[in-house]
């Protein structure tokens, strides 16, 4: 019987059914921490879905592939980018309704407590790995309001670098606002890796304060129908334009 069904990477079947991406399936493989059929697995191997038993971290994973789920959430101030926290409460799956948050789910990326705006959420640990990883390129856009006129003499600062505790902070693009209300205030920002808190620390290290930071682009998927605190699944079309 197995030698007439198809066999695939371990690697692969881990993530598609969710656990990880396959980069972190190889690192689970290599630690030890993965079985197929009551024996330890080795980089390289490959598994009959459906016919191998596999097991990670103490968990078996059952034949069936889980269908990809790909959600953009319009993310509050206030919620942690997390599955848990010990010392915050919301995190932003508390705002995944049924049925999607009875799966097991992570954010592609992270926006901090105090920002808001475009977050993607799924099971694709792949997706997320390649939406996440700096050598994919994928610029994210946010809309920062600051805390008093910005001077344009910053922009090629900003990208050039900024050394802030030993680490060089930098933006792919830095464009002034010119209209609106304290249009002098706001910047729109790119950014193609995401260190943590970067923005925040870069702007702080020229004297600004950040009085908001919002997500608004990833890729060429822009937030747009989604009320604060409300998710969308997004369809195929729609999760190709986060690669584009």
């Amino acid at each position: 019987m197995k030698d007439f069904k198809e066999s695939i990477r371990l690697q692969k079947y881990i993530a598609d059914h969710g656990i990880c991406s396959r980069r972190q399936a190889e690192a689970l493989i290599e630690e030890g921490r993965v079985q197929v059929n009551g024996e330890l697995a080795h980089l390289g191997q490959k598994v009959v879905p459906g016919v191998d038993r596999v097991n990670v971290r103490g968990r078996n994973l059952g034949g069936g592939v889980k269908k990809d789920i790909v959600l953009a959430l319009n993310k509050p101030k206030g919620y942690i980018s997390s599955n848990s926290d010990p010392y915050h409460d919301k995190t932003v799956f508390d705002l995944v309704p049924p049925p999607w948050n009875r799966e097991r789910l992570f954010c592609a990326g992270r926006l901090d407590k105090d920002s808001d705006g475009l977050l993607i959420i799924t099971n694709n640990g792949d997706l997320a790995q390649r939406l996440t990883h700096p050598s994919t390129e994928v610029i994210k856009r946010y809309k920062v309001t600051l805390s008093r006129p910005f001077h344009e003499a910053h922009i090629r600062i900003m990208l050039n670098g900024v050394m802030v505790d030993g680490e060089r902070l930098k933006a792919e693009k830095v464009i002034p606002m010119k209209k609106g209300p304290n249009a002098d205030r706001v910047i729109e920002v790119h950014l193609g890796h995401g260190k943590k808190r970067e923005i925040r620390r870069m702007v702080e290290a020229l004297g600004y304060y950040v009085k908001r930071l919002q997500r608004f682009q990833i890729g060429s998927l822009r937030m747009r129908g989604i009320a604060s605190g409300r998710v969308r699944q997004l369809n195929k079309k729609e999760i190709d334009l986060l690669f584009s």
